[in-house]
């Protein structure tokens, strides 16, 4: 009877000793297992998934649209960066008498000069008053073709006014002064007229005082 107590009661002890290894073994895997599951975790973050790329990628797009310059349409552009027409403000104008000895018609060239530090574009007829005694007397177009073109800073370009001169031996209409309009501006300038002193008196059959367009004249006319 005790031999078989002692039999039983070392079974028991070697179930007690299997069971405790076999829960010690599933403790180690259960511990061991969170660890895992971290390192993947701290992994995935390090790499990045798709949802994180995304947001990184569009913060910095946004920052650099942020930080990147802008382009502009240059100083006195458009927005097509053709350059802007010339102002009235932009031109300094003068004239000066250019007649040729022994033509009928007398010659007074008008220069304008591009003061505004940029290009910019200038074509067609100016306006051209002359101021008399009698009275304004606006001068007609020539006709010539008009030319489109850019005047550069600091360069100028040239048109004629071609009148009669006054051969009638008698004092004439006297003329007190020259305005001109730049084209498609309605901001004039007036100036002391630089050619002859009067224009003949006629019924209106005489020849007229014409302007042909900016550009044809040239410089020295």
């Amino acid at each position: 009877m005790r031999a078989r107590t002692s039999v039983f009661a070392a079974l028991a002890v070697a179930a007690a000793l299997s069971l405790t290894a076999c829960q010690d073994d599933e403790t180690d895997t259960a511990q061991g297992a969170p660890t895992g599951a971290a390192t993947r975790t701290a992994s995935t973050a390090s790499t990045g998934s798709p949802a994180a790329s995304t947001g990184g990628g569009q913060a910095s797009g946004g920052a650099g649209k942020s930080s990147a310059p802008t382009s502009a349409a240059p100083t006195g552009s458009d927005a097509a960066g053709k350059a802007a027409k010339c102002r009235t403000a932009d031109l300094t104008v003068t004239a000066a008498d250019r007649t040729i000895t022994g033509d009928a018609t007398r010659t007074v060239v008008v220069e304008l000069k591009n003061r505004s530090g940029k290009d910019c574009a200038i074509s067609g007829y100016a306006g051209v008053d002359l101021q008399t005694s009698a009275g304004p007397l606006s001068a007609e177009r020539s006709g010539e073709p008009v030319v489109a073109g850019v005047l550069k800073s600091g360069k100028s370009t040239y048109f004629g006014i071609g009148y009669p001169a006054n051969t009638s031996g008698g004092s004439g209409i006297r003329i007190t002064g020259l305005v001109v309009t730049p084209p498609d501006e309605t901001q004039s300038v007036t100036l002391p007229w630089p050619g002859a002193a009067s224009l003949p008196v006629t019924d209106g059959s005489g020849t007229p005082v014409r302007v042909g367009p900016v550009g044809s004249a040239g410089q020295g006319e």
